[in-house]
């Protein structure tokens, strides 16, 4: 018999208590470089006993991969947002959007409102003779286009009226 208040080791196979993790692994200082678990105390036999006593195999060291970087898997684009261009009755400097060329705009005068509104206002008054046709021979009173000298595309048009 025992003596009343000793204890008694528990029967099986005897457990060494291992030390406690350290402070590292504990609040995961180096997650991003995973170590290797360091050695175990006892037999190197490659297994480790499990809760049940029996031996397992140690699991696998996780050590994320590092991505190897590729030319061909990042393709970067810079897009350039041009603000909105104002268009008046004068030449204007700026990148055509068609052909992305630094360009000075051409100006074409076509008869818009303000050109007809002048024409209509002459009749009555009088100038009928052939005079109310003064403001279609006018640049001042007509609405200007302005194209791409290079692509002859039209980027904007100012209208007088």
């Amino acid at each position: 018999m025992s003596v009343p208040g000793s204890y008694q080791a528990a029967a099986g196979p005897s457990s060494v208590p291992t030390a406690p993790p350290s402070y590292e692994e504990t609040v995961a200082v180096n997650s991003y470089f995973p170590m290797p678990p360091g050695p175990v105390p006892g037999p190197t036999t490659g297994l480790v006993t499990g809760p049940d006593g029996k031996g397992v195999n140690p699991p696998a060291s996780y050590v994320q991969p590092v991505p190897v970087p590729s030319a061909s898997a990042i393709a970067v684009q810079t897009v350039y947002v041009q603000q909105p261009i104002s268009f008046f009755d004068r030449p204007v400097q700026m990148c055509c959007p068609s052909c992305n060329k630094m360009i000075v705009t051409q100006l074409s005068y076509n008869a818009g409102a303000l050109t007809w509104l002048s024409c209509g206002s002459l009749c009555l008054l009088g100038c009928i003779a052939g005079c109310c046709f003064i403001p279609f021979c006018v640049d001042a009173l007509q609405d200007v286009d302005h194209y791409c000298p290079n692509c002859k595309a039209l980027l904007g048009t100012y209208k007088r009226l």
